[in-house]
């Protein structure tokens, strides 16, 4: 799948900020967008085979009471990785839940062929008026409606695919163009500011 709107974006939960350093997902959820409409989710807990503190607790609301009943990552991952396989994927601030996606699959030797786009990244460039460009703020700035908490995986994910849409149809709007590819969304997040309307004009030539 090569177009920017046929995609799976994704969020992890998880006990700290690196697998490096031992910490393990606890959550994951997922939108499966087709043509630009979300078509599919998906949402698991996860054990990690050991407690969270109590920091994770109060941030995700995610419990251990909850993790305990929780199926193991491991088989949750299997089912993910069936989910994602031959998707691209996008979800904001990519570097965090690439570096748990590949560890988790790792663990169970599992891999996946798309390629990553960082929302985050993108939107830095796209919405540069914006305070900050954490996914509350650009949801408010883009006027995306919602109802929920932010820091659960699900409905991050839910939220992080309709700022992508968002995005993809303000490109599709001021550039004319009638079709987005993924590497274009993947080289406007490593663009300079200066050159995001030079490099989007180009494309639509």
């Amino acid at each position: 799948m090569s177009n920017a709107d046929t995609v799976v974006v994704l969020d992890f939960e998880t006990t700290g900020l690196s697998p490096d350093y031992g910490d393990r997902a606890i959550e994951v959820g997922a939108v499966r967008i087709e043509n630009g409409v979300i078509q599919e989710r998906f949402q698991q807990l996860m054990n990690p085979g050991r407690r969270v503190d109590s920091f994770i607790e109060s941030y995700t609301g995610i419990t251990n009471k909850m993790l305990k009943s929780a199926p193991p990552c491991k088989e949750v991952m299997h089912q993910f990785a069936d989910f994602i396989e031959g998707y691209n994927l996008v979800a904001h601030n990519a570097s965090f839940d690439k570096r748990f996606l590949d560890s988790e699959l790792g663990r169970i030797s599992r891999n996946y062929s798309g390629k990553f786009a960082c929302s985050m990244l993108v939107a830095r460039r796209m919405y540069q008026d914006a305070p900050n460009h954490q996914l509350a703020t650009l949801i408010k700035h883009a006027n995306i409606t919602v109802e929920g908490v932010f820091h659960r995986a699900l409905y991050d994910s839910e939220m992080a695919g309709m700022l992508w849409l968002a995005m993809l149809n303000d490109i599709r709007h001021q550039y004319e163009l009638t079709s987005i590819p993924f590497i274009l969304l993947q080289r406007l997040a490593k663009t300079p500011k200066k050159d995001v309307r030079k490099t989007l004009m180009r494309q639509a030539r």
